[in-house]
């Protein structure tokens, strides 16, 4: 388990959002432009909670930019086994029923276009979002409750990270 030195006044005054991602950075340091292998011995290797929050930031890091992110970043996760089942047990942990519904959602819209025109989760690309306009507006949609249910989901991952320091930090200050 990998966790993140940190004084406490640091710790207390980051932002839900920011304070999530100092806490996985080490160990996304460790496994950006690395192999499958490397990037699931890593994560092995981290805390329950840690595992949680760590395939919460996989998702949110690569969806939150845009529709279009979101769209091809959900195939892709549909598309790599285990990572998606990963996001899932990680919101589950949370008790972020909110987005786990609004995953489940767009899954089942994703999964029906692509049975409609015949592709896998691997030939979904952003680009179709150009040809499809149907496929545009849905993602549009999704990507607008997705980015109101995330802001509470970064509360919700705060608080659990407030409460449970122990999973996440070792303070560097003597008194914490």
């Amino acid at each position: 388990m990998t966790l993140v030195t940190m004084d406490r006044i640091t710790f207390e005054s980051l932002s839900a959002e920011r304070l999530g991602w100092a806490c996985m950075e080490p160990t996304f340091q460790q496994i950006r432009a690395k192999s499958p292998e490397v990037k699931n011995e890593a994560i092995s290797h981290l805390g329950r909670g840690q595992k949680a929050l760590c395939m919460f930031r996989i998702l949110y890091g690569h969806s939150s930019n845009s529709a279009e992110e979101y769209y091809g970043w959900i195939c892709y996760l549909l598309d790599q086994p285990g990572h998606w089942e990963g996001v899932l047990e990680g919101l589950q942990f949370f008790g972020d029923s909110a987005l786990i519904q609004l995953l489940e959602e767009s899954k089942g819209i994703f999964a029906a276009r692509n049975r409609r025109v015949g592709r896998g989760w691997g030939e979904a690309a952003i680009p179709d979002l150009n040809t499809d306009s149907e496929l545009q507006t849905a993602v549009s949609g999704l990507y607008t409750r997705y980015q109101q249910i995330t802001a509470g989901s970064l509360r919700i991952i705060a608080e659990y990270i407030r409460a449970n320091p122990e999973q996440f930090v070792v303070f560097s200050d003597p008194t914490a």
